[in-house]
């Protein structure tokens, strides 16, 4: 749906679901920064709650683990005083033969307003809107898209340098298996960044550059050109066979190490989405270094689920008021 414009010229949130960033305007992504920012001081302990969403049920249907998200989620919701389900699929009807599409719509029955949806199945999400009403946010969706992870990463970098146009952002390890890498390049590149995946020839497919970006097998080669990188965990579990020789030589060659901070810009801007693997495509010291924001990614994860569930709101409002 096309966004609404007022009389004064503003335009309104009009999206029911936040899918992937693929299919968002360069001006929803601003406006999900913006908003995001607004809500950090409401993320806080011990700020007062917001009354956005009283009287709505937020459920995360969650297939795969997790922790930053799901929490994260959750704690969003409720400090916009939301009701909020965890939905494992262990331990429930899902191991008796109930398929994900009774499972959404028997929450829906109970009040579900809202579904955080994390699946193993690429387009998930999708597929769940065309057969519930409640309000969509994919959580993650096998190896496509993460649209919450990057969008609390390109806040983390926009929050350093004020700005995300210009800047050379590296996206360094397994792109092949990456969702949080396609939604970073997808947002990236719409907010006018330079993005460079590095990483071995067997963790990145060639046609990565459709997507307008460039590569790089060399961390070291492309390093003092860059002014962020944002280090990808080897995901081991999408793997079916070794696409590297050991950790060891991934680690030799691609791992963010004080020796490799070093010959890096001063002002360089190091990032994770977590879990990170210490001593793999991380040093200690470098994670817990002056130039990581890890952990300001998570508390800024909060905001991000929060103005996210806000606009979802605020879109189901114009619409009843559309159709009333």
């Amino acid at each position: 749906m096309p966004p609404l414009v007022h009389e004064n010229g503003n335009r309104v949130w009009t999206r029911k679901h936040l899918l992937g960033l693929e299919e968002l305007f360069p001006w929803e992504i601003h406006h999900i920064l913006d908003e995001a920012q607004r809500m950090l001081p409401n993320s806080k302990p011990g700020s007062s709650k917001l009354q956005t969403l009283v009287g709505r049920m937020v459920v995360n249907l969650f297939y795969e683990p997790s922790t930053r998200t799901r929490v994260s989620f959750a704690q969003a919701a409720r400090r916009l005083g939301a009701d909020v389900t965890d939905f494992s699929s262990s331990g429930s009807s899902v191991s008796k033969g109930e398929s994900f599409i009774d499972t959404a719509r028997n929450m829906e029955a109970l009040g579900m307003d809202f579904a955080v949806v994390r699946h193993s199945v690429p387009g998930t999400p999708h597929l769940l809107t065309h057969h519930i009403k409640a309000g969509i946010i994919n959580a993650g969706d096998g190896a496509h898209e993460h649209p919450t992870q990057a969008l609390l990463d390109i806040l983390t970098i926009r929050q350093r340098f004020q700005k995300l146009e210009g800047l050379s952002v590296g996206l360094v390890g397994d792109i092949a298996h990456s969702r949080v890498a396609r939604s970073n390049i997808h947002g990236l590149l719409k907010m006018g960044a330079r993005v460079i995946v590095c990483g071995p020839p067997t963790l990145i497919p060639a046609e990565v550059t459709q997507m307008g970006v460039e590569i790089g097998y060399s961390l070291d080669e492309i390093l003092p050109e860059l002014d962020v990188v944002n280090v990808l965990r080897i995901q081991f579990e999408r793997q079916r066979v070794g696409l590297f020789p050991s950790i060891r030589e991934y680690y030799r060659l691609f791992g963010m190490t004080a020796a490799r901070m070093a010959r890096a810009k001063k002002c360089l801007l190091l990032l994770a989405p977590g879990p990170i693997n210490r001593g793999v495509e991380l040093t200690p010291e470098v994670a817990d270094g002056p130039n990581s924001a890890i952990f300001d990614q998570v508390a800024n994860g909060l905001g991000v689920r929060m103005a996210i569930l806000s606009l979802l709101a605020q879109a189901r409002q114009v619409e009843s008021q559309g159709s009333a």
